[in-house]
């Protein structure tokens, strides 16, 4: 695969905060090092990259943060916290990027985008909220909480209860024309992180709901409203494979697009992991995109030049 291509680059939790972390800033700015090499290795290449990420774990402890310091301060909605996530995992991207240019003599802007989502609402979602967020609480406080907010919550596999919100399917990027306009320029751009802050339209302005979008498939949509030639996803494993964690486990390197919808159909990809992903990379390149890769974080590169990772293509 030659350069000279749009690539944008979906980063999983695991690029930002690795399981049995704390989540302190060195840790955190620690990974994303780590992650921003090989994203500087590619534009190194020739690739145009526009650079998406996960937030759910910076979300949560700034959601514990507002909790704690309630009394002291008035606490932020959903979609502000989400917007204060962005600009948190943007400057730690734009440092750990810049640096990682610099190692390879490349001049080239970084730039953080804080990204507005539109979503219906009349998604169904809004009826049936779905989406765990923050931390586990007792029951009592839980119910303390529906009765006193109507909020919805739920108990969580004996662990406690967490509230849930509803999680809309994205639609369209408030920003779209700014982030093509710096792609040209030649700016790195870091954009919808998180999936996007949710947002409706009444009478042609935007405003944030409490809900959460799919971090994969806000991706999808980022790759299309900017053209992209490529969506790539990072994650913590190495192809997508049927029958996972079975004695028949078969791993995928390359699949037509017919041949992944006739997977999904078979039920293969669960809702809570490599479902959303596998359906991002459906619609992608169902919607003109060239290809659409699944691979681990550490072979970004050999992903997407065609050595590794999993590869849906029309």
């Amino acid at each position: 695969m030659t350069a000279d291509k749009t690539i944008v680059i979906a980063l999983g939790g695991n690029a930002i905060l690795q399981p049995g972390q704390k989540g302190t800033a060195e840790e955190q700015l620690g990974n994303v090092e780590s992650t921003a090499d090989q994203i500087a290795e590619l534009i190194s290449r020739g690739y145009r990259v526009v650079v998406t990420h996960g937030n759910g774990p910076q979300v949560g402890a700034i959601l514990i943060q507002q909790e704690a310091g309630h009394e002291q301060v008035p606490p932020m909605p959903l979609d502000v916290c989400g917007a204060q996530s962005q600009g948190q995992i943007g400057y730690m991207l734009q440092q750990s990027l810049g640096k990682m240019l610099a190692q390879r003599s490349i001049e080239r802007p970084v730039v953080t985008v804080v990204t507005q989502m539109v979503v219906s609402p009349r998604d169904p979602a809004f009826e049936n909220p779905t989406k765990p967020v923050g931390p586990f609480y007792t029951e009592d406080y839980a119910r303390q909480r529906m009765q006193s907010a109507n909020e919805t919550w739920i108990e969580d596999a004996g662990r406690g209860w967490r509230k849930v919100v509803p999680s809309p399917d994205p639609i369209r990027i408030v920003e779209r024309d700014a982030i093509i306009s710096l792609v040209r320029s030649g700016a790195i751009v870091i954009a919808n992180g998180g999936g996007g802050i949710p947002v409706i339209e009444r009478n042609g302005y935007y405003e944030g709901v409490e809900a959460v979008i799919d971090k994969d498939l806000g991706s999808e949509c980022l790759g299309r409203d900017v053209n992209a030639d490529i969506l790539m996803i990072l994650t913590d494993v190495g192809q997508v494979a049927l029958n996972y964690r079975r004695p028949d486990q078969r791993d995928l390197a390359t699949v037509t697009l017919a041949e992944i919808t006739q997977y999904q159909q078979e039920g293969h990809f669960k809702a809570g992991s490599m479902g959303p992903k596998v359906e991002a990379c459906r619609r992608f390149v169902d919607r003109a995109g060239e290809a659409a890769v699944i691979a681990s974080l550490e072979h970004a590169v050999d992903a997407v030049e065609g050595r590794s990772g999993t590869r849906i293509t029309r």
